[in-house]
């Protein structure tokens, strides 16, 4: 789907409305007992994602994905989520402290830091003076 892409809205019935990504995380080999024991409430801090299957969404089951730490699981539910062209909403609670992104600030500083390692330090200062 290309950014410009628009979707229509459609119905969806009662338990399809929502987009549902598991974790799952391992419990193999934490017990030392024989056979497959598991100790409860006991996991690793790997395992994988996966996105469930959802017809009004359009999204059809993959591979999971796996994480080998917690400090990975952000980033692999967010290639999950991009994987099957999932756009997600800036919710109400998280406005408050999120603010929308500057788009003429950010080319300004990024042509500032251009011309600063193109010209030099001295350059940039020069610049940097006559344009703010």
């Amino acid at each position: 789907m290309s950014k410009g892409t628009k979707l229509a809205a459609r119905e969806a019935k009662h338990g399809e409305k929502m987009i549902e990504v598991r974790i799952r995380f391992w419990t193999d080999d934490i017990s030392k007992g024989p056979g497959k024991m598991i100790i409860p409430k006991h996991a690793w801090t790997s395992g994988v994602v996966r996105i469930q299957g959802n017809e009004a969404h359009g999204i059809a089951p993959t591979k999971p994905r796996p994480f080998n730490s917690l400090l990975d699981l952000g980033a692999v539910i967010e290639k999950t989520l991009k994987g099957h062209g999932i756009m997600l909403h800036i919710s109400n609670g998280m406005k408050k402290y999120v603010a929308p992104r500057p788009r003429t600030q950010c080319t300004q500083l990024c042509g500032v830091l251009w011309f600063g390692v193109v010209l030099g330090s001295s350059a940039f200062a020069e610049y940097d003076n006559a344009n703010h």
